[in-house]
Order: structure tokens, then C-alpha cells, then sequence
């Protein structure tokens, strides 16, 4: 019987370059919620594809991005950074030819790394010039040593055999970090106030771009195995509070349904979900309220 093989998989980009969805479609289920916002994954979250005696556990992180001005913005920054310690494969990810200063960032990040980092350029079904693309990688490898370089499109599932394929080949020999029927090390808990936010993000992302937390108040199963989940809204001003809950409530019911159907799918089985929302002012500057909501890099839950 092969040796068994297991790595380390950083999946590291500014904002919006298609990380979560890269993760997603390697693990073929939704893991990481995901949006045309940027800075819509807020900290790292594990992905675990085990495939005969290889396993690859990917870590998704937050967009790295120039903007400090809030402690929230600063502990997702640390949150990228801390991914990349003592990782087997960094794969720096970016948006066709488009490179920023946020870009540059993440470069400088991968580029202090010990072991391989794959260069990455997705979206390449929406790639316009082609002959654009050698010149691209070219300048960027004289300043990064990068092992390979893989187009691919994320979202059309372009190139992910190849760049599976060069991941289990750069898979030391080690033991399995999960059994083989586990695919993440968050809680359903962590998933359903995701799911929100998704829903969240996606209706009301020009309103409510990034003033918005969610909160797990309760999670219980009843003995007809229906589960009872109860989430608080943070927002930081009323107004926010008005947009959220709509017209006779008619958005927060939205949000809110769109969350549960995502939810029984997930968890396999029937769910009452209620929402409320709060005015909470200065919440993302707050680095108590920050780790009370699990925003923190090392929370797990």
C-alpha cells in the first residue's frame, strides 16, 4: 500500500480574485461563502480533500488588501499573513493580468516563503488578450521564484485537474491531519452565520458593504431532529438597521430564507432559523467585539 501523503495548502490574493470559489470547486462542496464584493471572507477557513492516500488541506484566507483604517481590516491582514507559517504549498492567486498595489502585497508575502508557491492566474475565461499573459508571468517570476504557473478559471473549473495533480505531486510523506470523511475543521454553527452574511453581503452589498456581523445566539436540535438556530445582526448605525429589515420586514425575510434553504442543503435536514438585528456602533473597530465574534485568526468555532 502507497505511502500515505498530506500538505499544507495556502490559498493566498487581494480581494476578489476568486479564492473562495477556487476552494469551493477543489473540494467540490461550498465551503467558503463568496460574492462579487471584495473582503467578503473575513478569516481563514479549512478545506480538507482527501483522495486515496493523499490529502490536502487548504486554508482560504481573507483578500489581503492596503487598507488599515479599521482594526477589523488589520486583523484580516494578520489573519493572511499567519496562514502562510509552516505551510507545504503557497498558491498565489490573482485576476488574469490586472495587478494592483494589494496585489504587490500578497506578492511580497509569497515571495519570503521556504517552500513552492504556484503562480496562479484565474479567472481566464474572462482573459481578453491572451498574447498579454507570457509578458505578465515573465516580469512577476524575475521577482518570485514561483515553482509553476497555472491559468485557470475557478468558477468554469478550467485547469483544476492540473493544478490538483501538481499539488498531490508536491504532497510530502506524512500522515493524514483529518479522517478521510472530514472535510473542515469549523462548526455547523461557524457555517450558518456565514451563510447569512452571504445572503447578507449579496442583497444589500452597495447598502451594507462591510457593516455587518453575525451572531449565533442559539443552535439546538429538537427531538424531531429540527434544528432551532437563532442569530443576532450587528450593525453599527440605525439607518443600516432600517435597509436590513425592509419594507414590513420584507428584506430581513429574504435574507432570511435565501440562508435556510442553503442551510438544509448543508446540514441535511430541516431548519428554523430567526433573525433579529442590533445597532452596535464601532463594532469593527473593536478588537473585544471582534474576537467575542470569532473574527479573531485564531478562532475556530
Amino acid at each position: 500500500m502507497s505511502e500515505k501523503r498530506c500538505a499544507l495548502v495556502a490559498i493566498v490574493g487581494r480581494p476578489n480574485v476568486g479564492k473562495s470559489t477556487l476552494m469551493n470547486h477543489l473540494l467540490g462542496q461550498k465551503l467558503s461563502i463568496t460574492s462579487r464584493k471584495p473582503q467578503t471572507t473575513r478569516q481563514q477557513i479549512l478545506g480538507v480533500r482527501t483522495s486515496g492516500n493523499v490529502q490536502l488541506v487548504f486554508i482560504d484566507t481573507p483578500g489581503m488588501h492596503t487598507g488599515q483604517a479599521s482594526a477589523m481590516n488589520r486583523m484580516m491582514n494578520k489573519s493572511a499573513l499567519s496562514a502562510l507559517m509552516d505551510v507545504d504549498v503557497t498558491l498565489l492567486l490573482c485576476d488574469r493580468t490586472r495587478w494592483t498595489d494589494e496585489d504587490e502585497l500578497a506578492l511580497a508575502a509569497a515571495s519570503k516563503q521556504k517552500g513552492p508557491v504556484a503562480f496562479v492566474i484565474n479567472k481566464l475565461d474572462l482573459l481578453t488578450e491572451p498574447d498579454a499573459l507570457l509578458p505578465f508571468t515573465t516580469a512577476l517570476s524575475d521577482r518570485c521564484n514561483f515553482d509553476v504557473v497555472l491559468p485557470i478559471s475557478a468558477l468554469r473549473r478550467q485547469g483544476l485537474s492540473e493544478l490538483l495533480a501538481y499539488l498531490e505531486s508536491r504532497a510530502p510523506v506524512a500522515p493524514h491531519l483529518f479522517p478521510e470523511d472530514q472535510i473542515t475543521d469549523k462548526s455547523q454553527r461557524f457555517f450558518a452565520a456565514e451563510l447569512v452574511r452571504e445572503k447578507i453581503v449579496r442583497q444589500l452589498g452597495d447598502e451594507l458593504p462591510y457593516s455587518t456581523a453575525v451572531e449565533v445566539e442559539s443552535f439546538a436540535e429538537n427531538s424531531n431532529g429540527v434544528l432551532h438556530i437563532g442569530m443576532l445582526i450587528l450593525v453599527e448605525r440605525s439607518g443600516q438597521k432600517k435597509i436590513l429589515i425592509g419594507e414590513s420586514g420584507d428584506r430581513l425575510k429574504s435574507i432570511g430564507t435565501a440562508a435556510r434553504k442553503d442551510m438544509e442543503r448543508m446540514f441535511g435536514q430541516k431548519v428554523m432559523l430567526k433573525l433579529w438585528v442590533k445597532v452596535k456602533a464601532g463594532w469593527s473597530d473593536d478588537l473585544r467585539a471582534l474576537k467575542t465574534l470569532g473574527l479573531d485568526s485564531q478562532s475556530g468555532t
